[in-house]
């Protein structure tokens, strides 16, 4: 078994990649599709392969492999510059130097700019692979430089798999929801399977019901109780930031800074993720009421989508659906305070559920 099968599926991006291994590589590629689906573990495995050091390219310590990754939301000119540097830097031991940019598509405007220049001519023993979660933010120049290695969502078969692997314990119909859930996304799955973030569900769904079922449901109070599971997302991002930094010799005020960063986008991940689920939910109303059930998301809920499924609430629900993706929609293009965002959508969604007009302001 070669590395690639360390991941699942993406049957595209290994046959790339393996044919740029029988081949002469090529000066620069970019692996580009979703978040959670396996790009970053490609990318090492192709780094490890080109260098012949699987172990010393896992734990990032071999002399000629350069990682850079944003620390927060996203990477400056200062960075590409030092990448420029240590690129003209000859192999210490392997044939070649490979550099992994990690988060490609946050580089701002003048980093994108600077890693241009290399990648138009770069040294002939350098191989460059930008990772990216979406190719609109890089330049045309950028992206018609490098082979393109497509990822796509997995399966819910594969992430079924891949959470069996990792939970065990779980009955299959526990495995089957986190699998909906995840939406073909490890990232995700990753997410779902922590203690807190099962709490964190009971509390959404919770919600999504009181909006409906409670006649003295508050949108404000709820609104707290879900803002306490995005600022613990956030907490642990930080938490987790600052030790990365520990090693770096850095400004305080530049280490706050990303500390800050890598907080908001955790909080910002985890508000999207709570649409979803929030969405979820409201579909899955709909689907029972069609009598779809095999279709349902959470699937181990059904007895309390059957309760709640009723003739008379199957148009609010759609409607509740249509509401929540714009709120997902805005959330994902614009900058958002998350709080305000989420009192609106469920006062929104008692209007639209319950039957219930939201008072004049």
């Amino acid at each position: 078994m070669d590395r690639f099968e360390s991941f699942p599926e993406q049957p595209e991006a290994k046959r790339l990649l393996r044919a740029a291994l029988a081949e002469r590589p090529a000066h620069a590629y970019l692996l580009h599709g979703p978040p959670g689906v396996g790009k970053r573990a490609a990318a090492l495995a192709f780094a490890a392969e080109l260098l012949g050091s699987p172990e010393r390219v896992e734990r990032r310590a071999h002399p000629d492999l350069y990682v850079l990754e944003p620390l927060g939301d996203q990477i400056r000119i200062d960075a590409i510059r030092e990448l420029r540097r240590d690129l003209h830097m000859r192999p210490y031991e392997a044939d070649r130097r490979v550099y992994l940019v990690l988060g490609a598509d946050l580089m701002n405007e003048d980093a994108a700019d600077a890693l241009l220049k290399d990648l138009e001519e770069p040294p002939s023993y350098a191989v460059i692979v930008l990772v990216a979660n979406d190719l609109g933010p890089l330049p045309e120049t950028i992206r018609s430089r490098c082979q393109l290695v497509p990822f796509r969502r997995l399966s819910e078969r594969a992430m079924r798999e891949e959470i069996a692997r990792r939970a065990p314990g779980l009955d299959e119909e526990e495995q089957t929801t986190l699998a909906r859930l995840a939406a073909g996304r490890l990232d995700r799955m990753e997410r779902l399977l922590d203690p807190a973030a099962a709490e964190g569900r009971a509390t959404l769904l919770d919600v999504a019901r009181n909006v409906y079922r409670d006649p003295a449901f508050d949108p404000a109070a709820a609104t707290s109780r879900l803002m306490e599971v995005i600022r613990a997302r956030g907490s642990a991002a930080r938490e987790a930031a600052q030790e990365a930094l520990e090693g770096f010799e850095l400004p305080a005020r530049e280490a706050e800074q990303r500390v800050r960063r890598a907080a908001r986008g955790a909080e910002r991940e985890e508000l999207l993720a709570t649409l979803d689920e929030l969405a979820a939910w409201y579909r899955d109303l709909v689907v029972v009421g069609a009598g779809a059930e095999g279709a349902v998301v959470h699937s181990d809920r059904l007895e309390e989508l059957r309760e709640d499924a009723t003739p008379e609430r199957l148009a609010g629900a759609e409607r509740a659906c249509e509401v929540v993706r714009r709120t997902w929609r805005d959330a994902e293009e614009l900058q958002v305070n998350a709080s305000l965002a989420l009192e609106a959508l469920l006062i929104e969604l008692r209007g639209a559920v319950a039957g219930v007009a939201p008072i004049p302001l």
